[in-house]
């Protein structure tokens, strides 16, 4: 933005991990082209993005938050010597350390106040030295200082907040006149408005697809003739533009501002050639100038809100593509919740099909007529013609499987009008809350309110999920409710057949005429204090839940209101946080060292007691008997010290899984195995988390605890039901930690925790777990619950397809409308990035699936 002048796509955001070459038209390439010469130091993502461009340059590590000191050292280290030298035209510096304290530790660091005096500093040393250089120069110089980004209240960026997306921009110059009478007021001005100005002072052309406007104070002091032309080359750049990419731009109000400022702007030339200096032409210059302004203004405005081009054809094929695989999905749903839990997709068997065959003779027609016709460049028809054939078959199969599944749900219902003493199902309370939420949550994807502020969609549908489960602990175990209707689907769990049922040829289930199957009660009421405690829990899950939506305001529209989590934060309560910080860890090792081995165990408290000694010594606690230390490190050693014991939980989590799938009757070493896996990937959480989110980590541990004792296993809930509510949860702690559907909430400093350089995988990795945190333990523990259940051969595999399903409906739907809103007020803003959060929710969710589909192998092999 801040060189061409134009608008970055959204996608650039996920480009900024491996920036390419720009290739747009840019106010460096143009000063290249114009044989200046240019120095850079600082972010290395302009040496990416224009290579070659600069005669000499030194970049440093962008993503490496960790350093705020180093990463601006050296830049400052060559200060001295170019500024002493005459070669060059244009010296860039880009400082990083004040952004990475924003992400490290927020805007009230301590951090802030030193690091934007040493920014000073180098400002003076750099305007001092220019002036020096001036006494022996024709020309005046210039420096311009700006922030690419602004900071939220966490540190993050990328969201639209006032603090986000206002940061200063100072233009100073000997060429400047003053005008008396005071200070200036501050303009408000785009970002994409340097390019354009720049490009006039240096006198080179303006980036052609630039939609920023010149900043006139830069020129006012010059002749009105001069000014008069720097505003014509602006507005004919921009009504070109408008032009290309425009079809009725002649309706534009911007473009016939345009022509009506040439008409008077010819004018004014008449009089200046006449030689007139009256007051005539003054005043009609100065109308000239206003009538450009306001044609700049409202130039800039169209084309910012119209220039965005879409690969529509693109869309279109992705967008079938994933409906074909959420209506096979949908299609399936009988035949992989039925008893044997056998699933097969028939995307082989279309090939022999008349219907495959046409479908993919009308796609590949379609395909060459939009590719050989389009002048605007496209994804899809850029492959190659083989890739491209290979979607086309994909899509083909996909079709002819969900006409075949289809088919299959035909002719079994059928079957089942033929059976006339088919008893009549019944939804239960909590099923139809189960299918309404869902509903619920995927209508709301369509209002960009309900897309800010979605955890509040999550917090509402657990808190009546909780209320639901209070009403069936009360039938079932005090109102002796017997009676309750018969099960919709059929689940490996909780239910009495008292004889098997019928199965057609195609698969499905069909009960016996004279049998039903029925809701299996508990098999002894618990008494006593149990009953109460069952009874109770979902009040303790409503407390925890309540308690954790105070610690972080998230969302946007009450984003800036105090929450605790800012109070515990803040400098003046580290003796609070430590003692919060303390005790969460120390929940954290009584549930979590349960289902572990001794040496697991052990493993697991030195390794909760090393993320203290992290915290501390990156300053964000304290040790009880050195409450007033100040030694500040990047805790590189005490992180890997908890590393070792990460990986080691890990690895004999692993190997009990091993050993299980060679040991066919060995079902403890397996359940052992799964639950140290999920250990290990606790105290990975706890390392990662900021400290005032302990607090997060232990509550879901409880939770999952209170559930699974008091609810889950007394109630008998099915696979389906089960796998829901972890979802929902899982849901629910990703936004308990603070995460939104902003990019700004995404904490990548934990991409570096115990690293001293950027090492790209691993940071991303870890950037992504941290991300992901909740709903990823909420997966791990569905696993090993369901697992730990000997009679539930085939809950894996239904939770498996209900995970994936209940995952597909959102993303294939908010696909659905982000296409149809691509041209919504707030689709940079709002609708972008919850779509880039789908795209990676998706992506943790096909991880679940296969760990659900590896540990599913593991017990057809153990059998």
């Amino acid at each position: 933005a801040l060189m061409t002048g134009s608008l970055p796509g959204f996608i650039d955001v996920v480009r900024n991990l491996n920036s390419p070459v720009l290739l747009e038209d840019n106010v460096i390439g143009q000063a290249k082209a114009a044989g200046k010469r240019m120095i850079f130091y600082g972010d290395e993502t302009w040496v990416k993005l224009f290579p070659k461009h600069f005669v000499e340059y030194d970049g440093t590590t962008s993503f490496f938050v960790s350093d705020y000191t180093e990463v601006d050292n050296n830049v400052t280290r060559h200060l001295d010597k170019v500024l002493k030298r005459g070669d060059w035209d244009l010296l860039i510096l880009h400082y990083l350390g004040l952004d990475h304290i924003g992400h490290v530790s927020g805007p009230s660091s301590p951090l802030i106040g030193h690091k934007l005096s040493e920014m000073d500093s180098v400002l003076m040393k750099i305007h001092t030295s220019l002036l020096a250089k001036e006494r022996d120069s024709v020309l005046p110089s210039l420096l311009v200082l700006c922030g690419d980004h602004g900071m939220s209240e966490t540190g993050g960026h990328g969201a639209s907040s006032a603090g986000e997306v206002n940061t200063p921009l100072i233009l100073i110059s000997s060429a400047f006149q003053r005008k008396p009478g005071g200070i200036r007021r501050p303009q408000r001005v785009q970002q994409t408005d340097l390019a354009a100005t720049l490009a006039v002072g240096l006198g080179l052309p303006i980036p052609k697809d630039s939609v920023g406007s010149l900043l006139f104070p830069v020129v006012e002091g010059k002749p009105m003739r001069e000014q008069l032309r720097f505003l014509h080359l602006n507005t004919v750049q921009l009504s070109k533009l408008l032009q290309e990419n425009v079809p009725s731009y002649e309706k534009d109000p911007g473009f016939e501002q345009f022509k009506m400022s040439e008409r008077l702007h010819g004018n004014w030339v008449r009089l200046y050639l006449e030689e007139n200096r009256s007051e005539v032409l003054v005043n009609l210059g100065t109308k000239v100038i206003r009538q450009y302004l306001d044609a700049l203004r409202t130039l800039s405005v169209s084309l910012s809100t119209q220039v965005a081009q879409y690969d529509v054809y693109s869309m279109v094929v992705g967008t079938i593509m994933v409906l074909e695989v959420l209506a096979l999905l949908l299609l399936s749903t009988p035949q992989a919740l039925r008893t044997e839990a056998e699933l097969e997709v028939p995307l082989l068997s279309p090939a022999f099909s008349l219907l495959f065959y046409l479908t993919f003779l009308v796609l590949w027609a379609i395909h060459v007529i939009v590719c050989t016709s389009t002048e605007s460049s496209c994804y899809f028809c850029s492959l190659s013609w083989p890739a491209a054939g290979g979607v086309m078959l994909l899509l083909s199969a996909l079709l002819c499987a969900a006409v075949s599944a289809l088919a299959k749900m035909c002719r079994a219902r059928s079957l089942l009008r033929k059976n006339p003493a088919r008893p009549h199902s019944k939804w239960s309370e909590l099923e139809l809350l189960i299918v309404c939420g869902t509903l619920g949550h995927v209508l709301s994807l369509g209002g960009s309110s309900f897309v800010e502020e979605e955890h509040q969609t999550w917090y509402f549908l657990i808190n009546t999920l909780c209320l639901a489960l209070t009403q069936e602990i009360c039938r079932n175990y005090f109102l002796d409710d017997g009676d309750e209707p018969p099960r919709r689907f059929p689940v490996e769990q909780g239910l009495d057949c008292a004889a098997p049922a019928l199965q057609d040829s195609g698969g499905y289930c069909v009960p016996r005429p004279d049998r039903v199957c029925k809701r299996r009660l508990p098999s002894a009421v618990p008494g006593g204090r149990q009953r109460w405690m069952v009874l109770a829990s979902p009040w303790l899950i409503l407390a925890c839940c309540r308690l954790l939506r105070s610690l972080n305001q998230t969302g946007v529209q009450w984003a800036h209101l105090p929450d605790l989590g800012h109070w515990l934060t803040s400098s003046d309560h580290k003796a609070e946080l430590s003692a919060l910080a303390a005790l969460s860890l120390l929940v954290v090792f009584v549930l979590a060292q349960r289902g572990c081995s001794p040496v697991s165990k052990g493993a697991l408290a030195l390794g909760l007691l090393g993320v203290y000694c992290y915290r501390v010594a990156v300053g964000n606690v304290l040790f009880p008997w050195r409450p007033d230390s100040r030694d500040i490190s990047k805790g590189i050693i005490e992180a890997r010290f908890v590393y070792v014991f990460v990986l080691g939980i890990l690895f004999t989590g692993t190997k009990d899984l091993l050993k299980s799938q060679v040991l066919a009757a060995d079902f403890k070493t397996k359940t052992v195995g799964l639950w140290e896996i999920f250990s290990g990937l606790v105290l990975l959480a706890a390392l990662l988390s900021r400290p005032h989110n302990l607090p997060v980590l232990a509550s879901s541990l409880l939770i999952q605890m209170v559930m699974t004792s008091f609810i889950w296993k007394p109630l008998r809930h099915s696979t389906a039901e089960i796998t829901v509510m972890h979802y929902w949860f899982g849901q629910a702690f990703f936004y308990f930690q603070g995460n939104s559907n902003n990019i700004a909430t995404v904490d990548i400093s934990a991409g570096f925790v115990g690293f001293d350089a950027y090492v790209e995988t691993p940071a991303m990795l870890l950037t992504a777990f941290a991300t992901y945190v909740g709903p990823l333990l909420w997966a791990c523990h569905l696993v090993h619950f369901l697992s730990s259940e000997r009679s539930s051969g085939t809950a894996l595999s239904h939770a498996c397809f209900c995970y994936a399903l209940i995952c597909s409906i959102p993303v294939a739907v908010y696909i659905v409308l982000v296409s149809s809103l691509r041209y919504h007020l707030f689709i940079w803003s709002v609708f972008s990035p919850k779509l880039l959060y789908e795209g990676m929710h998706l992506l943790v969710t096909a991880a679940v699936c296969a760990f659900f589909t590896a540990m599913d192998r593991t017990s057809i092999t153990a059998s």
